[in-house]
């Protein structure tokens, strides 16, 4: 099984995959990465999409990972995610699909998503104008947290609590033609949970920071094991589910009073802190977790066949 990681040919992950895809024994599969910079289209009468990347056609492969979602103008990314949904389309296998990618990466969308099916979430207001900001601010208890829709690992979140600086936090995102993003800050431990989930499965580790609100591992959380309890597993494959996200991080923090909420749901997930402190071998997971996602989808096509000729 050929298999393009559409990602960072150096990063972690990647090496981390193609490792897994050496020493298992129960599949066959190999990683080839490909960069989101160099995709490159074409439409034909009838429907077929000729699709390609550094020169490999996305047809030569069985299935296409997304681990990044690299920064462009707003018609590049556009035109990269139009050309997997037209990719799908077509029979192509990409994982997570397309229409996740774009639910998750936007935390407006994908946090209101997850509202709407009752799930808890964060009491957040969205805005344009500073003026609007601010009295989003007080309603919020003048105690919020500001955060990019578009962003990840911790980048860009700011906790604000004093009038003043807000006036002028938002006033510069206002003149930055900036959406204003804030959330109702939720006190806690100094800790949340990553629930991984992938397919069925699910991987969970505690995050905790002494020194910072913040937890992720990129800004100093370090990992702890951490068995969550059957409940909150369940609120996870619910909300990679809302996101369409067959492979998923979820961020979970406990109020004070151990209500379990929602922060977010990362479509591209990472684990390298994750298998450290679980001792289980992620890439190899993930690496048979595609290999059967594979074969069904091969099944599928073949159903499908039958049952257009029937």
């Amino acid at each position: 099984m050929k298999i393009a990681v559409l990602g960072n040919p150096h990063s972690w992950y990647l090496k981390d995959l193609q490792r897994a895809a050496d020493v298992s024994e129960a599949t066959t599969v190999r990683y080839s990465p490909l960069p989101f910079s160099t995709i490159r289209a074409g439409v034909r009468e009838g429907g077929n999409n000729d699709l390609s990347s550094a020169e490999q056609a996305f047809d030569q492969f069985d299935a296409v990972l997304i681990r990044t979602m690299p920064p462009g103008s707003l018609e590049q990314v556009i035109f990269r995610m139009n050309a997997l949904h037209l990719y799908e389309r077509s029979g192509g296998l990409v994982l997570n699909c397309a229409r996740s990618i774009e639910i998750a990466v936007d935390k407006y969308l994908s946090l209101g998503l997850l509202a709407h099916e009752n799930l808890p979430v964060p009491e957040t207001i969205v805005c344009q104008t500073a003026d609007d900001a601010m009295i989003a601010f007080e309603q919020l208890g003048g105690d919020a947290v500001v955060k990019p829709v578009f962003g990840g690992e911790g980048r860009g979140i700011t906790r604000i609590s004093d009038p003043p600086l807000a006036i002028r936090a938002f006033r510069m995102l206002e003149q930055l033609e900036g959406v204003i993003y804030l959330q109702r800050f939720i006190a806690h431990n100094g800790s949340d949970i990553r629930v991984f989930v992938l397919g069925e499965k699910t991987f969970c580790m505690r995050r905790a920071n002494k020194n910072d609100w913040r937890t992720n591992i990129s800004l100093g959380g370090i990992p702890q094991l951490y068995e969550a309890p059957a409940n909150v597993l369940k609120m996870a494959r619910r909300a990679a589910a809302v996101v369409q996200a067959e492979i998923a991080g979820v961020d979970i923090v406990f109020t004070e009073q151990g209500r379990p909420i929602i922060l977010e749901v990362n479509a591209v997930p990472g684990w390298r802190a994750l298998a450290e402190v679980t001792s289980v071998d992620i890439g190899l997971e993930v690496t048979h977790f595609l290999a059967d996602r594979i074969n069904r989808h091969r099944q599928q096509a073949i159903t499908t066949s039958k049952n257009i000729h029937s």
